[in-house]
């Protein structure tokens, strides 16, 4: 059997074992998705959304790319954020990277790497506002891992900065951001303790007038 062949059975053997345990999980499915959370997440293969949390397909609405950014330029992005916000009614949004992120790698790093140097510009944004801690730490595996956790606290920022976000609160609908990241090497999950859930823990520059207190 091909490779690719054999993924199909594995497709097989798996709807299979979840008709078994559950003959209902696909009709349900069919009837609507009613995640209560959005997951932005690296497009590492080693971190899957799903898996990780232990919830089942329907149950996480899920956003990857490379080294999990949220940039407001980027539609795809929005256009999955707004999905989320508007039509799903999510109520946590999460952002989750991980430990030893190949494009936080890259991006620490003064190699031209090619067209994906435009996407990681603003770690080494994040990196150049980080730069004194990020220099006091003397092994380059933990310099980076620390990168990663100050990206992750960034893009949470940059979520709440975005305006239909804050127009969520402002009819004050239930919407939590948080920041996590993933340690590859042991499957676990820390909170980076970065959580928002409303307007007022913006600044004033980035928030939008006339939004009502959550």
């Amino acid at each position: 059997m091909s490779t690719i062949g054999r993924l199909i059975e594995n497709n097989r053997s798996w709807a299979a074992r979840k008709v078994e345990r559950d003959p209902g999980f696909f009709r349900r499915l069919m009837a609507q998705q009613n995640p209560d959370f959005l997951w932005i997440g690296c497009a590492d293969s080693r971190v899957p959304a799903n898996e990780i949390v232990g919830l089942d397909p329907g149950e996480l609405f899920v956003h990857r790319n490379v080294a999990n950014l949220v940039e407001p330029a980027d539609f795809n992005c929005l256009s999955v954020l707004q999905y989320a916000i508007e039509v799903l009614q999510v109520r946590h949004i999460i952002v989750c990277g991980h430990y030893g992120c190949g494009g936080v790698r890259a991006a620490l790093d003064r190699h031209d790497h090619g067209l994906i140097n435009n996407w990681l510009a603003p770690i080494k944004e994040v990196c150049a506002r980080h730069s004194a801690e990020l220099a006091a730490i003397d092994e380059e595996p933990k310099r980076l891992d620390r990168l990663c956790e100050l990206s992750v606290m960034q893009q949470v920022r940059n979520v709440a900065q975005i305006p239909l976000v804050q127009r969520a609160w402002g009819r004050s609908q239930p919407l939590d951001l948080h920041g996590w990241i993933y340690g590859i090497g042991d499957g676990l999950l820390r909170d980076l303790a970065v959580t928002i859930e409303g307007p007022e823990a913006l600044e004033a520059s980035y928030r939008l007038e006339g939004l009502r207190p959550k």
